[in-house]
């Protein structure tokens, strides 16, 4: 995905965490301590930390008959990573894609490095109920069973853009849109673990910044059609939302006994070529200091493909992970009224829009 404006806004608050480190202005000890957990890559609990890669830390993955995942936001960046990073591992791979010809490309690389891999392309348009139905029907067609989903994909509006449901683009991509697949394909998901033994695992990509969102700013109708936009605001909104469904849905799956996990995960701010730019105006010590607190492509991957694949995580369910451990959210995000009540407006919106009022 293109977050090159979000990440330029996230760098330059970096920017100035680091300038009041250097000027000695340290909150706490732990913050200090934290910090310098990232910058080393120390390992968590699980034996991986910050600098760990999506092939580590499935490397000793075992994986007894083929799984098959579907993996969204395929076609660039982590997503594309862990698509071949689990192929890698002999994961068949179904990438949901709007643009077929860089899903293609994808596919082609993949499969120099792991000819054996089966990777299957089907057209979808995230921030479309219409096109999600579509994909969702095309899958179901298939006749294959369903493992693992990760609801990767993301979008970043600096300007206010509405989806063909009249949603606000950022929501209607990165929370409903997913939401929606996942409300679709939940039922294959139950079956798929019921007849394998296996457990269906569901990966909620998220961030950091949902931690930026006040309690009194997130307002269901406002996510859907707000009056002062904000395109940071609203990416961490969407990516709050992204933590609440996994919260109840995770709760709601519990109770029916299900054997399907959903997990939220945050993957670190990937490098990109922002850094790069902008060395001219920053010194070279803050410079090196900012690239440090970038992860590489495949350290960004890591988290979800941990998630996804690893015995570790077997049978942990409504959790937040970062850094390939489980980690702390936002009081909000751990909210279970607030993700029950978003769940319930959710619920009642798609029902509408996919069930038209007859006469």
């Amino acid at each position: 995905m293109d977050l090159d404006k979000f990440h330029k806004a996230f760098i330059y608050t970096w920017f100035s965490t680091i300038a009041a480190i250097l000027q000695f202005k340290i909150p706490s000890f732990a913050l200090m301590k934290a910090a310098l957990k990232y910058l080393v890559g120390i390992a968590g609990p699980s034996g991986f930390g910050s600098k760990s890669t999506a092939d580590q830390v499935t490397q000793h993955s075992s994986i007894n008959s083929q799984l098959t995942a579907i993996i969204t936001g395929a076609t660039s960046g982590i997503g594309a990573e862990t698509a071949r990073v689990l192929a890698k591992r002999g994961v068949r791979i179904v990438i949901p894609a709007r643009d077929l010809k860089k899903a293609a490309i994808v596919k082609e690389s993949i499969q120099k490095e792991s000819p054996m891999a089966e990777i299957i392309i089907l057209e979808i348009d995230l921030s479309s109920f219409a096109s999600i139905q579509r994909f969702c029907a095309q899958f179901l067609s298939l006749g294959l069973p369903l493992h693992i989903l990760i609801n990767n994909a993301g979008k970043f509006s600096q300007k206010l853009e509405f989806s063909e449901d009249k949603i606000e683009m950022t929501f209607a991509t990165n929370y409903l849109g997913h939401f929606l697949l996942t409300e679709l394909l939940l039922e294959k998901l139950v079956e798929t673990a019921e007849s394998t033994g296996i457990q269906g695992r569901i990966v909620n990509v998220t961030s950091v910044v949902h931690n930026w969102v006040k309690r009194d700013q997130f307002r269901f109708c406002k996510l859907l059609n707000p009056k002062n936009y904000n395109g940071t605001r609203a990416y961490a909104e969407s990516k709050l939302a992204n933590i609440l469904h996994a919260k109840e849905l995770s709760r709601q799956l519990k109770a029916r006994n299900a054997n399907v996990a959903i997990n939220a995960v945050h993957p670190g701010i990937v490098k990109t070529g922002i850094i790069r730019d902008h060395k001219g105006f920053i010194t070279d010590s803050l410079y090196f200091m900012a690239s440090k607190l970038l992860k590489s492509t495949s350290q960004g991957a890591a988290t979800t493909c941990y998630v996804a694949l690893s015995p570790q995580t077997e049978g942990i369910s409504g959790k937040y992970f970062a850094d390939c451990n489980e980690s702390h959210c936002s009081v909000l995000a751990n909210d279970e009224t607030e993700a029950l009540k978003l769940w319930k407006g959710t619920r009642v919106l798609i029902h509408r829009r996919l069930l038209p009022p007859v006469g």
